[in-house]
């Protein structure tokens, strides 16, 4: 039997007759197929390369490399390329000085060596270019793909590559924690980490971000835009430099200080890695390195996101396995993320991109066939393989919409070796309820079926908005329910009006609901956990390059305590610091016992804990009959209606709830509660 066959009831599709009678599942084939060419990757490494350690380390060969004597050594693959040199301001940008030479397989290199003194041939902080003669007789000026600092001048149009070599490297301090048990992500973005209309710094982020993700209980962050980009208002998905991390926010040792704090308050620090395509650019980018269309990239059109504009990577070439894998381990060596948040995923595992498809309905001929790009596929396989033998407790996330089967299960399995995948569909059901129907006509059903409809055994990271629905031309979920009250009604001096009332109500239970049954792990957008109230738009023409809205108001919680910001925040906190208490991210799924449609009540338990939701406008109960497995007795433990987080304070905290023995809607015992308002949870 296969868990993977597509088997429904009254056919065995899929399924095939072979040898002596057995039967065998075309998907499974597909599955050990990948798995295969996998391991034949992982052998042609050891055998040609000395195994993946030495294979994934390339950027201590690569680039700029400075010997023991002070020599550096210029190290390049460009097959395309006539010839090399090497200008800047080391040599006064002389084109022809300093020529590389040609090795074999398109390599190129060049040493420079040490002054008469004894020190580095260049200095720290010598810019540099790449000067590329190609067969067509062009010169082409280009950073190294494996530049580790890049700036840009004040109205510049193009990068500097910048030599990092600086006399005293910041060293690490604290050790990384510990894995965490249950996965809380605080998704942020450092230019943005600010209340001032500018770009906001690694430093401001350490000193000012930090220590609030920490209050919050959020033991996880996901920085977003690190990875350098040229655009800023990509969000840093259009990549120019993969070994840079962005000097927009400051340099390479502000970001290992800020990862050495994070990881001082016991919080992991995750990457949004970004190998499913790259920038366009050319000057500062890794488009035409070498003066062809195919250096690192397919050949268009297969190597060009015609929805995108940006250029694919060719997965199946040696030497893009070996920059890419790197990188991976770049980032891991040098800054100490503890794992990533690869980006794009849907776009890599197939040809088409999932351009043109709105959904996936989930059958298994949209998973396996020739649709699927096995060559990024395997590269995924190669990816966590490497990175969870390396560094066991690394932390990979995908961001799927395709619903690909064994994303999450581990490479010796045939799986992708994922140990999350994000619940994309949560966000985008929650958005379509609030733009579509009045809470009166929720679906409460489903609700329920979108938060629990994921692949058991597969972890998923849950989350009710990200990045994705704070973008301008959409609304967060608080705007969504306040909308322009928010300007004018959120002040707790005055008395609240019905519109901020069931906003702020809504907001809480939507986190909770979300938090508790949608996954084995939650995410929160910076900003959110207070209800921001306006949406996300970085500086460009359209906006006059204006920062109005590239920017966190986090002032509204400490400059103005009486606005409710201040109760949607203490919300989210609490939320968090129960569930470090009981756990139930790491718990197995929930169990649903009541969504009741009429009544809009959802009652589910998961860890030991009982989740009672009331999603009712006007109607409250009392003596409301809830099913729980475990006898005992129970208490409120969190609340929505406390007066702390904008409730009107109208349960005893001190009532015990006491079980009896009574089968109801599949559990063993019943109790009746009183005064299911919004909603409590219980213990």
């Amino acid at each position: 039997h296969c868990s993977f066959a597509s088997r429904r009831a009254g056919e065995d599709k899929g399924l095939k007759s072979g040898l002596y009678g057995f039967t065998y599942c075309t998907d499974c084939i597909m599955i050990k197929t990948h798995s295969f060419r996998r391991l034949n990757q992982l052998a042609a490494l050891e055998e040609r390369e000395g195994g993946i350690d030495q294979f994934t380390r390339a950027y201590e060969t690569f680039g700029v490399q400075r010997r023991h004597d002070n020599s550096l050594v210029f190290f390049e693959w460009a097959p395309a390329a006539e010839a090399l040199f090497l200008a800047g301001d080391f040599n006064g940008w002389d084109k022809f000085s300093h020529r590389y030479t040609k090795q074999p397989f398109g390599k190129w290199e060049l040493v420079i060596p040490a002054k008469a003194d004894g020190s580095p041939g260049l200095e720290h902080g010598s810019k540099l270019k790449v000067v590329v003669h190609t067969e067509n007789g062009e010169r082409l000026y280009r950073i190294s793909p494996w530049a580790k600092y890049v700036t840009q001048q004040e109205n510049a149009r193009v990068y500097d590559w910048v030599h990092w070599d600086p006399p005293e490297p910041y060293t690490p301090v604290h050790k990384r924690p510990d894995k965490p048990r249950s996965l809380r992500i605080y998704e942020c973005h450092v230019g943005i980490a600010s209340p001032e209309g500018k770009v906001a710094s690694y430093s401001n982020f350490t000193a000012n971000v930090l220590p609030r993700i920490k209050d919050l209980g959020y033991n996880c962050i996901q920085m977003m835009a690190v990875m350098e980009h040229a655009y800023y208002a990509s969000f840093g998905y259009q990549i120019t430099s993969f070994f840079a991390a962005s000097s927009r926010y400051g340099t390479p040792e502000d970001l290992k200080r800020l990862i050495d704090a994070a990881h001082a308050l016991g919080i992991v620090v995750l990457l949004d890695m970004v190998h499913s395509h790259a920038s366009k650019n050319t000057e500062d980018g890794l488009n035409r390195f070498d003066g062809s269309d195919s250096c690192f990239f397919h050949a268009p059109p297969r190597g060009q996101h015609s929805l995108w504009d940006s250029r694919l990577f060719n997965y199946s070439s040696w030497e893009v396995l070996r920059f890419l894998l790197s990188n991976l381990r770049w980032w891991m060596e040098e800054y100490r993320f503890d794992g990533f948040r690869f980006d794009g995923i849907t776009s890599m595992l197939y040809h088409h991109h999932g351009i043109g498809r709105s959904s996936f309905s989930g059958d298994y001929s949209e998973y396996f066939g020739l649709q699927v790009d096995e060559d990024s596929l395997v590269y995924l396989m190669l990816a966590n393989h490497i990175l969870h033998t390396l560094y066991p407790t690394c932390i990979t996330i995908a961001e799927d919409v395709s619903g690909m089967p064994a994303l999450c299960r581990g490479v010796e399995e045939g799986g992708l070796g994922f140990d999350y995948r994000l619940a994309m569909a949560v966000p985008d059901k929650w958005i379509q309820i609030l733009k579509e129907f009045k809470d009166e006509d929720w679906d409460i059903g489903n609700i329920i079926h979108t938060l629990i409809n994921r692949r058991y055994g597969e972890k998923c990271i849950a989350y009710s908005e990200s990045h994705d629905q704070a973008l301008v031309g959409d609304k967060t979920l608080a705007f969504w329910l306040m909308d322009k009250e928010m300007y004018t009604n959120m002040s707790s001096l005055v008395p609240m009006t019905a519109v901020i009332d069931r906003g702020i109500q809504l907001h809480k239970m939507i986190r909770l609901l979300t938090h508790a049954l949608g996954g084995e792990g939650y995410l929160n957008f910076i900003g959110n956990e207070f209800g921001h109230p306006e949406w996300l738009d970085f500086p460009r023409e359209g906006n006059n390059q204006s920062y109005h809205y590239a920017r966190r108001q986090f002032d509204l919680l400490e400059a103005a305590k009486h606005l409710r910001y201040v109760q949607l925040y203490a919300f989210d906190r609490h939320m968090n610091l129960t569930e470090d208490a009981y756990g139930w991210l790491a718990a197995p799924p929930a169990y649903v016992s009541t969504k009741h449609e009429e009544d809009k009540v959802i009652v589910f338990e998961r860890a030991k804990v009982v989740f009672i939701f009331n999603f009712h406008p006007t109607r409250s109960y009392q003596d409301y009959t809830v099913a729980v497995e475990v006898s005992g007795k129970y208490t409120i433990k969190l609340d929505s209606d406390d007066v702390q987080f904008g409730g009107h304070g109208r349960l005893d905290h001190h009532t015990e709830f006491f079980t009896k023995p009574q089968d109801f809607n599949g559990r063993s015992n019943v109790m009746q509660v009183k005064g299911v308002l919004l909603y409590q949870f219980l213990i």
